[in-house]
C-alpha cells in the first residue's frame, strides 16, 4: 500500500487509504543517532536502566474480553467509523497486554520487505487525523484459529471499506492476531498484518467458505 498502508491495523488491520493494486512503500529508516555519552568498555558491568512505568490500562468491557470471539470482534469495531467519528481509544487501549504491538509488513521500492511496529498509542497518533476526513470501516471475512493453553493465534482474513455499505473492499489482507488468556480474560498480544496486492493474492483456504 501507500502511506495509508502504516496506518491500517489490524488491521488489522487497518489499512487507510492506497490503490490495491500498487505493493506498499516502507518509509525510510531515521538516521542513526550519535550517543551523547561515550560507550562503556566490553568488560564494564551492567548498568540498570530503570524500566518505564507503563500507563494503567483502561477497565475493559467484559463482553469485549470474556471470549476469543469478543475480543476479535471489538478490535475490528473500535477502529470502524465515518469520517469524524471520534473512536473510543480507551476501548481499544483496554484489548491489549501492556506490552501489545501492532505491526505491519510492506515492500521497500528495492524489492525487500519491512515491518513497520507501532504500540497502541502510535497507532492512535498515526490514525486519528486521518480518521477525521475518511471514513473506514473494517470487518472480518474469514477465520482459522490454534490454541494451546492459554495462548490463540487468530488467521483473520480482513475487508476494509471507506463506508459500511460498500459493494466491494478497497483492499483485503491477513491480520495474524496473537492473544493470551491470564485466567481472567482475553489480550491482545500482538496484531501483524499484510495487505493483498498485485504481487500477492489471497488464496481460496483464506477466503469465506460460500
Amino acid at each position: 500500500m501507500k502511506a495509508g498502508y502504516w496506518m491500517g491495523c489490524i488491521a488489522t488491520m487497518a489499512i487507510v487509504g492506497g490503490a490495491q493494486a500498487q505493493p506498499a512503500q516502507v518509509p525510510p529508516a531515521p538516521p542513526a543517532v550519535m550517543p551523547t555519552t561515550p560507550a562503556a568498555p566490553p568488560s564494564a558491568p551492567p548498568v540498570a536502566t530503570p524500566a518505564a512505568t507503563p500507563a494503567a490500562t483502561p477497565a475493559a468491557r467484559p463482553a469485549d474480553v470474556a471470549t476469543v470471539d469478543g475480543i476479535v470482534a471489538a478490535l475490528y469495531d473500535v477502529i470502524s467509523g465515518t469520517a469524524g467519528q471520534p473512536r473510543d481509544w480507551d476501548r481499544m487501549r483496554s484489548l491489549f497486554a501492556p506490552e501489545g504491538r501492532l505491526m505491519a509488513v510492506g515492500a521497500r521500492p528495492e524489492g525487500v520487505y519491512a515491518l513497520r511496529a507501532m504500540t497502541v498509542e502510535d497507532y492512535i497518533a498515526r490514525n486519528s487525523k486521518a480518521f477525521a476526513t475518511m471514513g473506514f470501516f473494517e470487518r472480518e471475512a474469514a477465520r482459522s484459529t490454534e490454541t494451546f493453553g492459554q495462548i490463540v493465534h487468530v488467521f483473520s482474513t480482513y475487508e476494509s471499506r471507506h463506508a459500511r455499505g460498500d459493494a466491494e473492499p478497497f483492499q483485503r489482507g491477513i491480520n495474524s492476531i496473537q492473544l493470551y488468556n491470564d485466567g481472567k480474560r482475553w489480550w491482545i498480544v500482538n496484531v501483524l498484518w499484510r495487505a493483498e496486492d498485485a504481487s500477492l493474492r489471497l488464496p481460496e483456504r483464506y477466503l469465506p467458505k460460500h
